[in-house]
């Protein structure tokens, strides 16, 4: 399932890629090259990040993101090439870090990889929760149905025993009066 998932997430990514290189931030996502990206990535994390994406900006570039260290993560701009030509279609992401911070650059949510993975994981126990219910809801249908049947099998049997046990007596007292 792991290894599904994985590949969903990037699929998800790369969908919201599609999307995401037409919108707003089309100068750095339309042809996307490592400056681009590099730069972009700077911007998003002076907005503002949350402490997952800090977490991830820490493990994809081996430091923490601080506004006055620009110079130092212009050095990074190699860390994008295998971002770039994911989005180009060119190659596939393998590093969890890298997939991670194409998600970011792109806003998917939920991210990092291990929120998606927890939200598959919730939406596909939550179908196995429905159907589990739905199956226990027909099991007691057949049960009810099966006792509605053995009750009206009962009531039909009493009315037959009761049928003959009049045709019994009838059947004494004809006799009786014929012989009498």
């Amino acid at each position: 399932m792991h290894n599904n998932t994985l590949k969903q997430y990037k699929k998800e990514i790369k969908k919201k890629y599609e999307i995401a290189k037409e919108g707003q931030h089309f100068d750095y996502l339309y042809k996307p090259s490592r400056g681009k990206l590099r730069d972009f990535c700077w911007m998003i994390f002076e907005d503002g990040a949350t402490p997952d994406d800090l977490n991830v900006f820490r493990n994809f570039f081996s430091m923490d993101f601080e506004p006055t260290k620009k110079n130092k993560f212009k050095e990074k701009k190699d860390k994008f090439r295998p971002i770039e030509t994911f989005f180009k279609g060119e190659t596939d992401l393998t590093n969890i870090d890298a997939i991670n911070m194409a998600a970011i650059l792109v806003d998917f949510q939920p991210r990092p990889f291990k929120k998606f993975r927890s939200e598959e994981i919730k939406q596909l126990e939550s179908i196995e929760e429905a159907k589990a219910k739905k199956t226990a809801k027909a099991k007691k249908e057949s049960l009810e149905n099966s006792s509605e049947k053995k009750k009206k099998s009962a009531k039909k049997a009493k009315h037959e025993n009761l049928f003959a046990s009049f045709r019994n007596m009838f059947s004494r007292k004809i006799m009786a009066l014929s012989s009498g």
